[in-house]
């Protein structure tokens, strides 16, 4: 079975506009959910009928997220059969991220990988 897959913006340095974007797409729970989920799944994706199953999203909600996601360029679907796959976009995740730190710590070593670690959300 062969896939069609939706290509992706090429990953060229991203601009505020499609920074903006991008997190302003990832600026809503059911959103971050769905990314935070396909980001776990791997290249391969998921199915959206799995993604509603696994975070209890209606069909119609998620289709709306879904495509706000890829608009950002977030993520990719691909034609399985009659299904359609989603996956993370890794690229522009990827680039995000390259984005957001650019100019990190005036190229010191706080934003290697393993250096940093986020607090734990807390509750009141």
């Amino acid at each position: 079975m062969e896939n069609e897959k939706t290509s992706a913006v090429p990953s060229a340095p991203l601009t505020s506009t499609a920074a903006i974007a991008a997190l302003a797409a990832l600026a809503q729970e059911s959103r971050l959910a769905v990314f935070r989920l396909l980001v776990q799944a791997g290249p391969e994706g998921m199915a959206a009928t799995k993604i509603a199953e696994a975070l209890a999203i209606a069909p119609s909600s998620l289709s709306f997220h879904l495509k706000e996601l890829a608009h950002a360029n977030l993520v990719t679907a691909s034609k399985a059969g009659r299904s359609i796959i989603y996956a993370a976009n890794y690229a522009g995740m990827n680039g995000l991220l390259a984005f957001l730190t650019e100019n990190c710590c005036a190229g010191a070593s706080c934003c290697l990988p393993g250096t940093t670690t986020l607090p734990k959300e807390t509750t009141t």
